[in-house]
């Protein structure tokens, strides 16, 4: 006898009358668990064994990535992530809960009646188990918002395609909702210029501004990715709002893997270049970073400032990420807000309602 099994996995239980529920998940890239071999081993296997983050015919990659990649890279990174490790852990993780906890409380404040979760797209609090307790909570309506301004199926679609996996194993789903970017979003360029801002008022400022974004093969956009576009329209807009000139500002960009081309012009290279040629300060940023991480404090704050120094540059600035700042909060609840509109998260639940719906269900034959 063949016993029939279905794909979906067990509805939470439901009770006639909930009030139904909004939620925002926001959701960043990963990070592995702790700054050690293992640990970054497990989170480069799902990281780079995603076919969005690497394009190459599977197989090939696959022999290439557990044949070679995960044997030695894991060791020289978890030294990296060991130089910017806190004692709360990492800082990303740290940063993304944050935005998200501040997210909740200015989306409350506005009189919003939204759950606000975190999630990471590798590694722990994975997409799926937070969808998993949003429904298990009552959740029937939720707004995907990617900590990513820039659209990239390196990153944003490869969030969405989680999402989509775990779609594909729930019977009942909630409504689901997709940012797929912010790029040029007035309320976004004016905190990332507020940040440059405040921090030259400091500091006084730089020969020049470099905006670093994290790079991806040269190919997708030929392809057809909207990424590197996207990364200049910000920085052209972000120079604007700081009155820089075309000479005042430069865009690079970091993190390349293997030895295809990737998006140019590469972000160390040019500071060397401009160390040599006399540029005596520069100062970084990182726009498509909305938290600081390895690749914004290893890989600029001290892989790109000794190349910068050593070739002959004085002064290296870093200026971070958008973390915490007031502005950034408040324009990402502004932005969730937008994408929010059509669904009653003002309205206070009808009681009165509910214990009618409920009392109709039972007169069907419901139980709960």
């Amino acid at each position: 006898m063949t016993l029939l099994t279905s794909p979906f996995a067990k509805e939470p239980s439901f009770t006639h009358g909930q009030t139904p529920r909004t939620a925002v998940l926001y959701c960043n890239l990963g990070t592995p668990d702790a700054p050690t071999t293992p640990a970054v081993r497990r989170f480069l296997a799902e990281f780079l064994g995603d076919p969005r983050v690497v394009e190459v015919p599977r197989l090939l990659w696959l022999l290439i990535l557990h044949g070679i990649i995960l044997r030695f890279r894991p060791a020289k990174s978890a030294a990296k992530y060991a130089t910017v490790w806190l004692p709360e852990g990492s800082p990303l993780k740290i940063w993304t809960e944050k935005q998200a906890k501040l997210l909740q409380g200015w989306l409350g404040e506005r009189g919003h009646s939204v759950q606000v979760r975190y999630a990471m797209r590798y590694g722990a609090t994975s997409i799926a188990s937070q969808l998993d307790a949003l429904k298990a909570a009552g959740t029937t309506r939720v707004l995907i918002l990617p900590a990513y301004p820039q659209y990239s199926a390196t990153t944003t679609a490869s969030l969405f395609d989680a999402v989509y996996q775990w779609a594909g194993k729930v019977r009942h789903l909630p409504e689901l909702r997709f940012i797929n970017h912010y790029h040029d979003d007035a309320r976004y360029i004016a905190a990332l210029a507020g940040t440059v801002q405040r921090y030259w008022q400091a500091n006084g400022r730089p020969d020049v501004l470099v905006m670093s974004f994290h790079g991806v093969p040269e190919r997708t956009l030929h392809l057809g990715d909207p990424y590197h576009c996207e990364c200049f329209k910000t920085a052209r807009l972000l120079a604007e709002q700081l009155g820089l000139g075309k000479e005042q500002y430069k865009v690079t960009f970091q993190s390349r893997l293997g030895r295809a081309k990737w998006l140019e012009p590469y972000t160390e290279p040019t500071l060397i270049e401009m160390g040599k040629s006399g540029v005596k300060r520069v100062d970084v940023i990182c726009p498509a970073f909305t938290s600081d991480c390895l690749e914004t404090l290893e890989e600029i704050n001290q892989e790109a400032r000794e190349a910068f120094l050593h070739a002959g540059g004085k002064e290296f600035h870093y200026i971070p990420c958008l973390n915490d700042d007031p502005a950034w909060i408040t324009a990402l609840a502004d932005i969730t807000q937008q994408h929010l509109q059509g669904w009653p998260t003002l309205a206070a639940p009808d009681s009165a309602a509910l214990a009618a719906s409920k009392a109709a269900a039972m007169a069907l034959g419901a139980t709960r």
